[in-house]
């Protein structure tokens, strides 16, 4: 009797038991390659929060301007003046050093002011709602219609010389100015530029 097929079934079977591990090999391969790779995930940067620190504002150099008159022969124009100062960013400060300096009068001999020359600056003040001028009871004083206008409009033009548009109180000694000189020059308030231009001539 041949011993033939025995071996030929045991060595088949060897092979199928190698096949088997090299299969499980493999896969077991395969899943620790798998596991040990971990997905890469994005940097994140460290930040790092600053408080911001607390603002501080350096005196810088503002500027209004102030409104001469210059006589054209027919009759009197508008001549703007800067005025720069090393002061706060407050519009009031602005507009109260542009007055100070509308009030001691023009430097230049080629402009004139018709305001009276002991008219004080009571305050100015700067609101949501416009420019509130309180001279003293000289600026009523003195001069023709033709001189009121005039320093009316230098008022006007110099308290809106920050915002064109802007509106204006003028008020004396406090109280509202409702009639401006002897010959009753009378104002209807607040005033702006374009009011001014509308009801009056220079």
């Amino acid at each position: 009797m041949s011993k033939q097929p025995a071996r030929s079934g045991f060595s088949g079977l060897i092979a199928a038991i190698a096949a088997v591990v090299v299969v499980a090999g493999g896969g077991t391969a395969w899943w620790i390659w798998h596991s040990t790779k971990s997905p890469s995930s994005p940097t994140t940067p460290n930040t790092v929060q600053q408080s911001p620190s607390p603002s501080v504002q350096p005196k810088v150099e503002q500027t209004a301007q102030v409104f001469w008159l210059k006589d054209t022969g027919s009759n009197q124009e508008l001549i703007s003046e800067a005025i720069t100062t090393t002061a706060d960013r407050q519009p009031s400060t602005m507009l109260k050093a542009a007055f100070n300096s509308l009030l001691a009068g023009p430097q230049k001999g080629e402009v004139t002011t018709t305001i009276p020359a002991r008219t004080k600056l009571r305050n100015v003040k700067v609101e949501p709602d416009g420019v509130r001028v309180n001279l003293s009871e000289e600026f009523t004083t003195g001069g023709g219609s033709a001189a009121m206008i005039g320093r009316l409009a230098q008022v006007i033009y110099t308290a809106t010389s920050l915002d064109p548009k802007a509106k204006v109180w003028i008020e004396v000694e406090g109280k509202p100015l409702e009639v401006l000189g002897g010959e009753g020059l009378e104002l209807e308030q607040p005033l702006t530029r374009r009011s001014f231009e509308e009801n009056f001539t220079l």
